[in-house]
């Protein structure tokens, strides 16, 4: 089972997460989030990643701001986490050392079968619950959905489960889901934006013990 901890912006953040053992190290360059970092402070952070891999967030960019990505941060990962069409997508592997993932909302069936359209454009997927009418950003919400709607997937790109993720609903979201890689942002804070050490480590704990479960 692969963890992914979205949202750091602090140097304690990441070291937690590394030391917690998270495969992805999430940075969310959106000014909107309460976890928004900088390019230029995304990179600082991402330089502690260890042997994790880095993932920059970035919600519709131009190709200044993955520009910028790029040159302060050169992430393993781009999520790409607005409209962007299956051609952007594609753009956008040029600004990424290991590939680029769709974050897809999802409150029924139909929108995993949005997936279909992105096939062979990006190389992974996260399916995260939707934003709230209304909302100002397409994420981070803390809310949860009918995980078991990701057993109709059937696409070739594998897919990271998000959206209302916590240490105590991990092992039943994943067993609903059959995901077998998990992110999670405000279900390991005091407060939003605010990680906590033990929670990230609580979390990352859950979710292996669901992986070693499987095996």
């Amino acid at each position: 089972m692969k963890v992914k901890i979205c949202g750091l912006n602090t140097p304690d953040a990441v070291d937690a997460a590394v030391a917690a053992g998270a495969d992805w190290l999430g940075f969310i360059v959106f000014p909107r989030s309460p976890r928004a970092v900088s390019p230029s402070e995304a990179g600082a952070l991402a330089r502690r990643k260890g042997a994790a891999k880095s993932v920059a967030v970035l919600v519709d960019p131009d190709d200044r701001l993955l520009g910028a990505v790029l040159a302060e941060m050169a992430p393993d990962i781009i999520q790409l986490h607005g409209a962007e069409s299956p051609a952007r997508c594609l753009d956008a592997r040029a600004y990424a050392a290991e590939g680029v993932w769709k974050a897809i909302g999802v409150n029924g069936a139909a929108d995993i079968a949005r997936a279909a359209n992105y096939m062979g454009r990006v190389d992974g997927f996260v399916f995260d619950a939707k934003p709230p009418a209304g909302a100002d950003r397409p994420g981070g919400w803390g809310a949860g959905y009918d995980y078991g709607l990701l057993r109709d997937y059937d696409g070739r790109a594998p897919f990271l489960l998000s959206g209302g993720l916590d240490a105590a609903n991990v092992a039943d979201a994943i067993a609903a889901s059959g995901a077998r890689a998990v992110d999670v942002a405000s279900g390991v804070e005091s407060a939003p934006g605010v990680k906590d050490a033990g929670k990230i480590d609580a979390f990352v704990t859950a979710a292996r013990a669901v992986g070693e479960d499987k095996r």
